[in-house]
């Protein structure tokens, strides 16, 4: 391949790779979002400055919902504290926010029952391909829409407490 021919590919893969992300995500400049609190019942996940709820979102989970996710493969979403422990900005669901599942407890429970916990649990968006699938249909992680899961990667940063609750 020659030079110029090198140079045009390169910048059509670099072009094409960074507009997927490049979606004019508008940067947060409201209070620092200390925690954030989801309860699956409810299908809500709250985003708080302090005790302040600043946002919440409609959100799906696991395909089997109730009880707290034990075992990997088991389709529930988590119950209990975490933090956010990292941040996809290729996530095959569009944008993603890691939880730190599995904690001590989790890890624990799952050796003493001689399992695995499972692990990537995320807050992620649903990339279209994901639409018709029910409100429940993740491996255990919470899906938002993909206009909500832009808003939510800026406003969350890595370090945020996370709390599950039935």
């Amino acid at each position: 391949m020659d030079r110029r021919a090198f140079i045009t590919t390169a910048a059509a893969a670099l072009s094409f790779s960074t507009s997927a992300f490049a979606r004019n995500l508008k940067p947060y400049t409201g209070p620092e979002i200390t925690r954030v609190v989801i309860y699956k019942g409810r299908r809500k996940l709250y985003l708080l400055h302090n005790d302040e709820v600043v946002k919440s979102f409609k959100i799906g989970l696991g395909g089997n919902p109730v009880g707290p996710k034990r075992f990997e493969g088991d389709g529930k979403t988590p119950e209990g504290s975490y933090i956010i422990d990292r941040r996809n900005p290729n996530s095959s669901f569009h944008l993603s926010l890691g939880i730190s599942y599995p904690n001590e407890q989790d890890r624990a429970y799952a050796e003493s029952m001689g399992r695995r916990p499972g692990g990537d649990i995320f807050i992620h968006g649903r990339d279209g391909e994901h639409w018709g699938k029910g409100k429940d249909w993740t491996a255990g992680c919470i899906a938002v829409r993909d206009r909500h899961i832009e808003k939510i990667y800026m406003m969350v940063k890595n370090g945020t407490q996370v709390d599950i609750y039935p």
